[in-house]
């Protein structure tokens, strides 16, 4: 799969099977986030990379929407200094998010987003330093339904190019 269609097909996936990944695709994918580009190549995150069923469910409790984690074949925190010092730390582990993502797309593998907003409780849970911090967590797996990866995407799913590009001015 070249890069323009993975970003065009890819899609949220929050139900995988039971089944676990192979090792050499779990490092493909944390490598993919490690490569990132960031502000000034400062590379402002950290990855915990869960594996443990029971860790899963216990994250997968503090964040509003983030239960598709108990059922992920793996789980990545991304830890990043206080967000609140800069910007750019927010946008860059977005960026290693994405890049982790379209890796695993590429690789047949599904991934989901969670907000982690029991930011102290996650701390206790995955034992990473007290002036590090973790909003952002991701599912991967193997899709429930294995056509999700190869299916074209769905029509009127996203808004038209056309409203939502200016061009020289709004």
């Amino acid at each position: 799969m070249n890069v323009y269609d993975a970003v065009r097909t890819k899609r949220a996936v929050r139900q995988f099977l039971d089944k676990p990944l192979a090792e050499e695709s779990v490092f493909a994918i944390l490598n993919a986030g490690r490569r990132a580009q960031s502000s000034k190549n400062t590379q402002p995150w950290y990855f915990i990379a869960i594996r443990d069923k029971e860790t899963l469910a216990t994250l997968s409790r503090l964040g509003t929407y983030a239960g598709h984690l108990a059922g992920a074949a793996l789980g990545v925190g991304i830890i990043t200094p206080d967000p609140g010092t800069r910007f750019s730390v927010m946008f860059d582990a977005g960026q290693s998010a994405a890049y982790m993502q379209l890796a695993a797309w590429d690789l047949g593998i599904g991934s989901c987003l969670a907000t982690i907003y029991e930011t102290d409780r996650a701390r206790q849970l995955l034992g990473f330093p007290e002036d590090m911090h973790i909003r952002i967590a991701i599912s991967f797996g193997y899709p429930t339904d294995a056509r999700l990866i190869s299916q074209p995407p769905r029509r009127g799913g996203r808004r038209a190019l056309s409203d939502v590009v200016h061009w020289d001015k709004w």
